[in-house]
């Protein structure tokens, strides 16, 4: 709220007296909040952002700006940008009514122009922002972007703050060897189990790895990161159909590692290596 003073002067045979001194508030006829649909986020996930802007004031607001910094923040002696912004995502609505996307300008950072917003309505601007190469990844990071809205008295700004998750990120990879097999020869199935998350998947997420082979394998031997494995305490197998037992695969969490030239993120998954070997019946 900007604060405005006043002072009068009366001049009367070459003297001159000050009056007191007044003063009063200008109240912000615009106000802007901006918000993301996620709270964490992961390498490469899109983020959606909103920002709301509302005019209080009976006048329309025209020729605004809005200017988004996608996160930016000192690295050396360059800026880093850990969010991309989508091309073709932004929408525009207008007192909840969608209209045509305003021009942008700049896409790193952001830039939008030629915003209105009518008296005593309102402006919403969606977006989506893609999670890149150096957005920091460790559990406890952050990205904090923030927009100015400028063109209407002082500039005003709002910022939307996600997380980087602390969960696992797990995938699952198989391979086959050989690829050409005799019958009732001898195959060797590999399962790689990747975690590309910040955190262990660990026993108390009991992560259980299922796969019924067809043809069936008899015979069969299991390796779990290359250490022998029990049927029955370590899996089980029946009817064709593997199951890793309860509380038995663990996948270690990914290292992140940034360059410290380029700022860029490199992300080492945590694996975990199941081979099964048997004979094709």
């Amino acid at each position: 709220m900007a604060t405005f003073t006043n002072q009068a002067t009366l001049t009367y045979n070459n003297t001159s007296v000050l009056s007191n001194v007044t003063s009063g508030q200008l109240t912000e006829t615009l106000s802007v909040t901006k918000t993301a649909a996620n709270e964490t986020y992961t390498q490469g996930e899109r983020m959606t952002y909103a920002v709301s802007i509302v005019n209080t004031g009976t006048a329309a607001a025209d020729g605004i700006t809005v200017a988004d910094d996608l996160g930016a923040f000192p690295f050396g002696d360059q800026t880093l940008y850990p969010l991309t912004w989508v091309q073709g995502s932004l929408r525009l609505f207008v007192n909840g009514a969608p209209e045509e996307a305003p021009a942008v300008q700049s896409e790193q950072p952001l830039q939008m122009t030629g915003l209105s917003v009518p008296a005593n309505g309102n402006v919403l601007l969606m977006y989506e922002a893609e999670i890149n190469g150096f957005a920091p990844l460790e559990p406890g990071s952050a990205v904090k972007n923030t927009v100015t809205l400028s063109g209407a008295g002082e500039p005003l700004t709002a910022s939307a703050t996600v997380t980087a998750t602390a969960e696992p990120v797990l995938s699952i990879e198989k391979s086959l060897d050989p690829l050409t097999v005799p019958e009732k020869g001898q195959v060797h199935y590999t399962i790689t189990l990747y975690n590309n998350g910040g955190a262990e998947a660990g026993a108390e997420g009991n992560p259980v790895v299922t796969d019924t082979f067809d043809p069936p394998l008899s015979d069969i031997t299991v390796t779990y990161n290359g250490q022998a494995w029990s049927e029955g305490a370590d899996y089980t197998y029946t009817g064709g159909t593997f199951t890793t037992s309860d509380g038995a695969v663990t996948v270690p969490a990914a290292s992140f590692e940034r360059d410290s030239q380029t700022g860029s993120v490199t992300v080492t998954p945590g694996q975990t290596v199941i081979v099964i070997s048997g004979n094709i019946t």
